[in-house]
């Protein structure tokens, strides 16, 4: 029986530890094990007790729950490990007699699982030491609760249930999970809420976090999401605008998804539908006031009131101007007038337009403008393909640069036009619908082509002068800014490989017209068709004049 206590502990079972622990405490002298002792002295660091032994035991204060709950002359249990320790001293322990006491009832409610008591005595690395059964026992951090430890609000002397989950005799070792009931009492919470929760109920929340996309709302202990899209029938730019965290909200159930045990929460439902029978209250037609909410490349979303929306399309804000970004003619925050074009329930769309509360400049345009009147404007835009002129406020034509000149070859307008010049043009076409009125500044004078070809029909004989040599044939001015073209072959000078060999520029050249062709505008000339004629005639004549003599001869004969 003088084995040393702890090779005792150790060879013997969990179960019979307690039973052969107090056998050996009652036959061993002197007494080693669970012993009573008697405090004799208390210090601020140590509390001195006499276990009957010719020395007394230490035990640090910090054993004690309270210093308050010890003093001289009370009995403690205490557990002697050796007669004589370090300097001549008993070594006993309080926290190994308390977990020898309390042994029994750790291990049964280990096995059983059921929940015991726990109170918090002090904070440690790694979590918290609390008290059950009057024994220590560890608390991990990771298991005092659903949520991190950190945000956990725990103070010493605080009381909760705890499930203990490992025990360890020979360590005397006791490790305690509140978490774990947390969770089981959470999942009983889940069950009973989905059981009783349904489409359509009433309920109270706390906003517990918010997104971008929306806020999720604590049903006490159950957690459904809010949609941003289900918080107002209005427009809203992010949760925080009607939300904030802590706050309590009445919300209506959506949508319970209970194999996911995900819940869909309604705010604007609690409201009447604004857009119920909305096209009684905005007909077409009818001119409204909206405030621009939201500018878009396509268009601007005017409220018309706290959830309608309307869109005023970019190509019904002028009826004048080409529109590349709303806020060219508006602002976010400006109201604005507005004509209803079109309202659709169903599709909960809202269709305005803001040129329509204005007069439309181009009604009645073709009395204004009719075909072939002469009329005057400013040149307010050139491109390649012409020049746009404002006729008045809202109304331009467009000035072809096939229409600027009869005889000249036009590049750009810019080479005959100057922006914001006023300058005459005649009405060629008008077509209301199309928006559109064309333009002709060539046509206030007379084609010179037609002046040309009435004066000079084909096979006339008209006089040239040389503008230009090319190797294919001569060009020559006719007047009136008017060319023709002359062919190589149809000229008439010889011992040359191209004009400019035999002709010269300015040269005067006498003519036949053998072609014109109005659609392409080409006069084709011909100097040898013109001097064959010359030819011929000459021939003619000195036939004429050879008959003539031999007629006056026979006559003078007889």
């Amino acid at each position: 029986m003088n084995e040393d206590l702890n090779s005792v502990i150790e060879s013997i079972s969990d179960s019979k530890a307690k039973e052969l622990l107090d056998q050996y405490v009652e036959t061993t002298s002197p007494k080693k094990g669970l012993v009573k002792g008697k405090v004799v002295k208390i210090t601020d660091k140590e509390v001195l007790v006499n276990v009957g032994l010719k020395s007394e035991g230490i035990i640090p204060l910090g054993d004690f729950d309270s210093i308050e709950d010890i003093s001289i002359g009370d009995q403690v249990d205490v557990y002697l490990d050796d007669i004589g320790g370090a300097q001549g001293l008993a070594s006993i322990s309080k926290r190994k007699a308390d977990f020898v006491k309390v042994w029994d009832d750790v291990q049964e409610t280990c096995e059983e699982g059921n929940p015991v008591e726990a109170e918090v005595i002090r904070r440690v690395k790694g979590g918290l030491m609390v008290k059950v059964y009057g024994a220590e026992a560890f608390l991990p951090g990771s298991q005092i609760d659903m949520k991190p430890a950190r945000e956990v609000d725990i103070e010493v002397g605080d009381k909760f249930n705890v499930r203990i989950i490992k025990v360890n005799f020979k360590r005397r070792n006791i490790v305690v999970s509140r978490r774990v009931l947390l969770e089981e009492e959470q999942k009983e919470k889940v069950e009973k809420f989905f059981v009783e929760i349904e489409e359509g109920q009433i309920a109270k929340g706390i906003v517990k976090n918010i997104t971008e996309f929306g806020a999720f709302i604590d049903l006490g202990g159950i957690d459904g999401l809010l949609h941003i899209t289900d918080m107002s029938w209005g427009r809203i730019n992010h949760p925080s605008e009607m939300l904030s965290i802590g706050d309590e909200v009445e919300i209506e159930i959506i949508k319970v998804d209970r194999d996911s045990q995900r819940v869909s929460l309604g705010l604007k439902q609690l409201k009447p539908n604004p857009w119920e029978k909305i096209e009684k209250r905005y007909k077409i037609g009818d001119q409204v006031e909206g405030k621009v909410v939201s500018l878009t490349d396509y268009g601007a979303f005017l409220e018309l009131e706290p959830g309608i929306e309307g869109l005023v399309h970019v190509s019904e804000m002028s009826w004048t101007k080409h529109i590349k970004h709303p806020s060219e003619v508006m602002k976010v925050g400006e109201t604005v007038q507005a004509i209803v074009l079109e309202v659709d329930e169903k599709a909960r769309k809202v269709s305005l337009g803001l040129r329509q509360a204005i007069p439309d400049p181009w009604e009645g345009v073709e009395k204004k403008f009719p075909v072939g009147a002469v009329v005057k404007g400013r040149v307010v835009n050139l491109t390649s393909f012409g020049a746009f002129i404002q006729l008045e406020e809202g109304v331009e034509g467009l000035l072809h640069i096939s229409d600027i000149s009869w005889i000249r070859r036009i590049g750009h307008p810019k080479e005959v036009l100057d922006k914001e010049k006023m300058i005459e043009c005649k009405v060629l076409a008008v077509d209301p619908e199309e928006r559109r009125i064309s333009l002709g500044l060539k046509q206030l004078e007379k084609d010179p082509l037609k002046s040309f070809i009435e004066e000079y029909p084909v096979h006339s004989n008209v006089v040239g002068k040389i503008y230009e040599m090319l190797p294919r044939g001569v060009i020559v001015s006719l007047g009136k800014g008017l060319k023709g073209f002359i062919p190589f072959s149809h000229l008439v000078k010889k011992k040359m490989k191209k004009p400019g060999d035999r002709y010269s520029l300015g040269e005067k050249l006498k003519l036949k017209v053998i072609e014109v062709d109005e659609k392409r505008r080409n006069v084709v000339l011909s100097e040898r068709e013109y001097v064959l004629e010359q030819q011929k005639k000459s021939e003619v004549a000195k036939d004429q004049g050879e008959e003539k003599e031999e007629k006056n001869g026979q006559e003078k004969e007889a």
